[in-house]
């Protein structure tokens, strides 16, 4: 993936967009438990009362407290509070809210950050609880001694009808110190939760002595609090559709430039590269491999950067919610890593195989196709489908393989979901009885837990993923990286204009890429404009790779190539095939119009020199006699056409460039004596100042040539006409007398 990774510098900006979309979402979605965890804590347990810092307090109430409360503390409780009469100017204003400031005075919270409350929960949550433990003793004398002896004195001395704050006044200073050390020995023990949670009651019971609607508080708190988790919930759910956006576009543009390079990259291949890989393997690059990309490309986009987050942040948050359980957390993780960790090293094997018998399967599968008759012509059906149920099952063995992989994985990864769960529950509901935790906040550790698990679960397929993608990243750019054989001058030279196609080989050799021997060895001769040169020899003497050196299919392993003395390897590939006109002995059509393919020499060629193309190449009778002419259709390959007609078009479709050089690859191989010979005195007349080299097997085809050469084994044994051959080539002889009579040779 790595090799691949320039392709993602143009969407370097969506990317990073998409990122903070993600962390926006992972915040969002880590967000959801804590406001769930305060609707069941503050909301419900809680009745809507926050914190242990009473928004209102009765001034009779404030007095009591005061008693309880350090005279370092009292100072920065009385700068909070602002006390309210009938005299101050917000009277009315507070009178609805507080209906008991019509009897007593009131002190209000001012308006302060959390920072303060936080100051402020421990001491007033203090003094809360014992108040209000004090008023419980007051309304059950039953339990007075008892508590009594908690504050430090007999409460059973005190005289009948005296209230205990009174009493506590009355005390020496001495006594109150001893009375405040026991308090603060009760409540060494307690953190800042816990007396927080403790002394909600107290608050609340405040409030209904306020005269507030504490029904009303509860509801409101929870309708706001779920409000607020409906918006996160909108801006989570926002962020996704829009990174999904992001991610599809990024994936299909990266996939739209692979495919654009790879094509363009074969394109430029010669003869030597293709041999490296096969047609079906350059297929299943170009779509499969780039599909595998596009596809991981999109979930490490929704995935990679989101599963971190919002696994890194839910352990944080879950331990911040319940210190004491982080050891489930660690079992977890530990356990989804092992699991991951098998699965990775089991399937990535198969998934670097797996890329390989697709290959297989297309090839075989092309070669059945495009083979067709020649498997019926044999009958050997039987055979080919075995061959073709053979790469069939492997690759579906290994599919088979990995699937199973995959359906093992799920339900142990729900075991181990499902197991933590239990856990959890187990664990907290212990702590939540020991008041360790709240039950909210139990039930959010659940949930960051089970972010946790889908965190990994997810990590988990992008592990899985990533080794097949890496393959299929790793062949194309295989491909892309594969350096090119033959390849364009730094400095090119033009040809002069007007080019002539004065074509001339100097001791040129050549041997194919990896092979020991020469093909070709010291090939000289020159083919003159207005002449026609032929090639002719046994099979496999080199005529065909000579003809394929000129339009630098292959380059010269030896020596060199003139076009009008310019050697070709110093000018641009398309300038130098440009004045090259070629046919194969194979004519390939391309699927769409008869129109279509003679305009695929040259888009702009009016259809004067269409129909000329066509009659010089004897396809105009086959042509007209169609019904739509020459928008007939032709099917991919031309397998609509015979192989004649195929041949014929394509040589018209050579004729339509008109270049000064014309190369026949045994071109009339598929065409009848009578047909060839028509098209051969039609070239001759059309093409007098072109130079004209033909490959042929047939002496009758280049008996009227300007110069013969003869190959025998890649080297030149004879070169001539016909006449000069005759008596001096006895290999030409051979050849000649094995398919004409002497009569036909004279």
């Amino acid at each position: 993936m790595v090799r691949l990774a320039r392709y993602l510098k143009p969407y370097l900006v969506i990317i990073l967009i998409a990122i903070v979309l993600l962390f926006v979402q992972a915040n969002a979605d880590l967000a959801l438990p804590d406001y769930m965890s305060r609707i069941v804590n503050n909301g419900i347990q809680q009745a809507g009362v926050v914190n242990a810092v009473p928004e209102a307090i009765r001034a009779s109430q404030m007095e009591k407290l005061t008693f309880f409360i350090p005279e370092e503390d009292q100072e920065m409780v009385f700068d909070n509070y602002t006390l309210i009469d009938q005299n101050s100017p917000d009277y009315a204003k507070y009178l609805k809210d507080y209906p008991v400031l019509s009897d007593q005075p009131v002190y209000v919270l001012n308006d302060i950050d959390q920072e303060q409350i936080d100051k402020l929960i421990p001491v007033m949550g203090k003094a809360m609880l014992i108040v209000s433990g004090i008023q419980q003793m007051q309304a059950n004398p039953d339990q007075a001694p008892p508590m009594g002896n908690n504050l430090g004195f007999d409460l059973s001395k005190l005289p009948p009808g005296m209230d205990i704050f009174d009493a506590l006044k009355m005390m020496p200073a001495a006594q109150t110190a001893q009375i405040q050390d026991s308090i603060n020995q009760q409540f060494a023990s307690m953190d800042k939760n816990m007396i927080n949670q403790m002394a909600v009651t107290a608050v609340k019971a405040e409030y209904e002595a306020l005269g507030m609607d504490t029904g009303k508080l509860q509801t409101n708190y929870i309708l706001n609090t779920g409000l607020i988790m409906l918006l996160i919930s909108l801006i989570s759910g926002i962020s996704t559709i829009i990174v999904g956006l992001l991610a599809s576009r990024t994936a299909a543009g990266l996939a739209r430039d692979l495919r654009k390079d790879v094509f363009k990259k074969v394109e430029s291949f010669s003869g030597a590269e293709f041999n490296k890989f096969s047609t079906a393997s350059l297929i299943t690059r170009s779509t499969n491999d780039v599909t595998q990309i596009q596809n991981v490309t999109v979930i490490m986009m929704r995935m990679v950067f989101y599963a971190p987050i919002i696994g890194i942040g839910g352990i944080i948050r879950a331990v911040g919610k319940s210190p004491n359980m982080w050891w489930i957390l660690a079992v977890a993780v530990i356990t989804l890593l092992g699991l991951i960790l098998i699965v990775f090293s089991i399937s990535l094997p198969k998934f670097k195989l797996i890329q390989k018998l697709i290959d297989r399967i297309n090839l075989v599968t092309r070669e059945q196709l495009s083979g067709m008759l020649v498997i019926r012509a044999f009958n050997k059906q039987k055979i080919e489908e075995k061959r073709f149920d053979q790469a069939n099952i492997d690759l579906t063995q290994n599919s088979l393989f990995i699937g199973r992989v995959m359906a093992t994985m799920m339900p142990v990864m729900m075991l181990i979901m499902n197991g933590i769960t239990v856990l959890i529950i187990w664990v907290g509901a212990q702590q939540v009885a020991q008041s360790v935790i709240q039950v909210g906040d139990m039930m959010a550790f659940l949930q960051y837990a089970m972010q946790i698990v889908f965190a990994f679960l997810m990590m988990s397929f992008m592990f899985i993923m990533l080794p097949r993608a890496s393959v299929s990243a790793g062949r194309i750019a295989e491909v892309l990286d594969t350096p090119l054989v033959i390849t364009d001058p730094v400095q090119p030279k033009a040809f002069e204009k007007p080019v002539h196609g004065r074509v001339e080989f100097r001791d040129v050799s050549f041997r194919y890429p990896d092979a020991l021997e020469n093909v070709l060895c010291n090939i000289n001769f020159t083919a003159q404009p207005g002449q026609t040169t032929a090639f002719i020899g046994s099979t496999g003497s080199g005529k065909s790779t000579i003809v394929n050196l000129i339009p630098r299919f292959y380059d010269v392993t030896e020596g060199g190539i003139y076009i009008d003395g310019i050697d070709i390897r110093e000018v641009p590939q398309h300038s130098l095939r440009d004045q090259v006109g070629f046919i194969p002995q194979k004519g390939d059509l391309f699927s769409g119009t008869i129109k279509s393919n003679l305009l695929y020499a040259d888009e702009d060629a009016a259809d004067e020199t269409l129909i000329e193309a066509a009659e010089i190449a004897q396809a105009s009778e086959f042509i007209n006699n169609k019904p739509e002419g020459f928008d007939t259709e032709i099917s991919q390959g031309g397998t609509n056409v015979s192989g004649g007609q195929k041949q014929r078009l394509a040589i018209a479709r050579a004729l339509v460039k008109r270049p000064p050089i014309y190369v026949f690859d045994d071109s009339f191989s598929a065409l009848d004596f009578k047909t060839a010979s028509n098209l051969r005195k039609a070239l001759k007349e059309k093409t007098s100042d072109s130079t004209v080299l033909i490959v042929t097997q047939r002496v009758a085809t280049i008996k009227n040539a300007d110069q013969i050469i003869v190959l025998d084994n890649g080297e030149v044994v004879g070169k001539g006409t016909h006449k000069e051959l005759m008596e001096n080539c006895e290999t030409y002889q051979e050849i000649a007398y094995s398919q004409l009579s002497k009569e036909e040779l004279a």
